[in-house]
């Protein structure tokens, strides 16, 4: 795996800005640990093999959301309850992606697979996050409130992201001289 970008990389202060003014300003959601645990999110997938980390016992990577939440091969070295929390950790950070980054590419995700069509992103990621967050220790990392608060905040936080998406649009079309989006 990539090494994260370090905490003063200008990609991560730029989005850190683009989020805190869209979950403060625009959402009136003030709560730093949920948009720190956004950014990061935002910055972990900027490596695509980290959107897709989940694998099935043959090593495959599982790219849709029944899959990696029926085919996920488990690792050896944890407990089935801390595969099952990682699990549903990543769905919900998955269907929040999408949801709110490039929302107009749901219909081409669940049109990938007959069964994924079936299901509702969002209600998948509020639900994995909340699975998750019931797993989740005391002392576990990210901890089970901020999971919980995923959950209970999953559409506000959707919309911050598609708010964030369109500010680094805005920015890079006026950088540019027209919309040119950087994804």
């Amino acid at each position: 795996m990539q090494p994260s970008i370090r905490d003063d990389h200008p990609l991560r202060r730029f989005l850190a800005g683009l989020a805190e003014d869209s979950f403060h300003c625009h959402l009136g959601l003030c709560d730093p640990q949920l948009i720190d645990y956004v950014v990061d999110l935002l910055i972990d997938f900027i490596h695509t093999d980290r959107l897709h980390p989940l694998r099935d016992a043959r090593g495959r990577r599982l790219d849709q959301v029944v899959d990696m939440l029926t085919l996920s091969a488990a690792d050896p070295d944890i407990s089935e309850t801390e595969h099952r929390r990682r699990v549903h950790q990543h769905v919900g950070d998955y269907t929040l992606f999408w949801s709110g980054v490039f929302p107009e590419s749901l219909g081409k995700l669940r049109r990938l697979s007959k069964a994924d069509g079936l299901i509702d992103y969002r209600a998948a990621g509020k639900r994995s996050y909340a699975i998750a967050s019931e797993l989740s220790p005391p002392d576990g990392r990210p901890p089970a409130r901020l999971l919980r608060r995923l959950s209970e905040e999953f559409e506000h936080c959707a919309y911050g992201l598609t708010l964030v998406r369109q500010g680094w649009e805005r920015r890079d079309a006026d950088a540019l001289g027209g919309p040119h989006p950087i994804w």
